[in-house]
């Protein structure tokens, strides 16, 4: 029989052990391998998962300042808006304000007119005579009245003093504008026939418009609303080549306008005048 040593033995007896450390170390070995891969994985499916949430939060940081820049631009429009609308407010107290001014003023021309048109008809009653042989022309104005006398039935030729018919008809008109509130502006005229001395036409136009003044002075009309004017030979009406047109050109014209502070104008009124404490003289040059 053959004999083993104790070494061998002792070999023989360490060989399961180191067979079984071995099978252990193999074994652990594919687990931690597998977990590796596993980790691996997780950990490449986790990167991924952060790329997305990145990209995910850049995209959500770009919505965000998009929502803000776009806020701003709410805020700039509402602001804009919130002016457009007090403009809006304010203009339209304005119109609000200026119609009732507008239907106020309306009001008081509609007034004025009804008073105009009361005295045109008073004067065309009052001097029906004169009316009807023409030595008097009385026409409505659309804010006034002119009034186109005869140099005839008030003043002697070449005269500016008022005869007895002149002061009477002047009597009677002023009698119906003492009521009135419109500026008066009393014109002298003449033809162009030159007069004997020193004295001009224009002289003379402005003398006779001042003794009309003076006489509606006198009758109560008031001398703050009253302007002498003369145009002496410049502003005829007919031709002055014809004894008939050289008789129509001289002639006072009494012009009814709106008063100065009513901010009305009547273009067929609207001429420069000296206001009369004391008659003035004003006229073309």
């Amino acid at each position: 029989m053959k004999r083993f040593s104790t070494h061998s033995l002792r070999r023989l007896s360490l060989l399961p052990l180191a067979l079984t450390v071995a099978c252990v170390s193999a074994g652990s070995y594919d687990n931690v391998k597998t977990e590796r891969d596993a980790l691996e994985v997780e950990n490449a499916r986790l990167a991924k998962r952060v790329q997305l949430l990145e990209a995910s939060m850049g995209s959500l940081e770009s919505e965000r300042l998009a929502l803000i820049d776009g806020m701003e631009d709410l805020r700039e429009k509402r602001g804009e808006l919130e002016r457009d609308l007090r403009r809006l407010r304010q203009a339209e107290a304005e119109l609000s304000e200026n119609l009732a001014k507008r239907e106020a003023e309306l009001a008081v021309t509609e007034q004025e007119l009804s008073k105009l048109t009361g005295t045109y008809e008073g004067l065309v009653e009052d001097l029906e005579s004169e009316v009807a042989s023409g030595q008097i022309e009385i026409e409505q104005l659309r804010e006034g009245l002119r009034l186109n006398l005869s140099q005839s039935i008030l003043f002697p030729s070449g005269s500016a003093s008022l005869n007895q018919q002149g002061r009477a008809v002047l009597k009677t008109v002023a009698a119906r504008l003492r009521e009135l509130p419109n500026d008066i502006e009393v014109q002298g005229h003449t033809d162009n026939i030159a007069l004997k001395g020193p004295r001009t036409n224009w002289e003379l136009a402005a003398e006779r418009s001042a003794q009309v003044v003076r006489l509606f002075a006198d009758a109560g009309v008031d001398p703050r609303r009253l302007t002498v004017v003369s145009f002496g030979e410049y502003a005829p009406i007919a031709s002055n080549d014809t004894p008939e047109g050289r008789a129509k050109n001289r002639r006072i014209e009494i012009r009814l306008a709106p008063a100065a502070g009513s901010g009305k104008v009547d273009p067929e009124a609207a001429k420069t005048g000296a206001n009369v404490g004391e008659p003035g003289i004003a006229g073309d040059s």
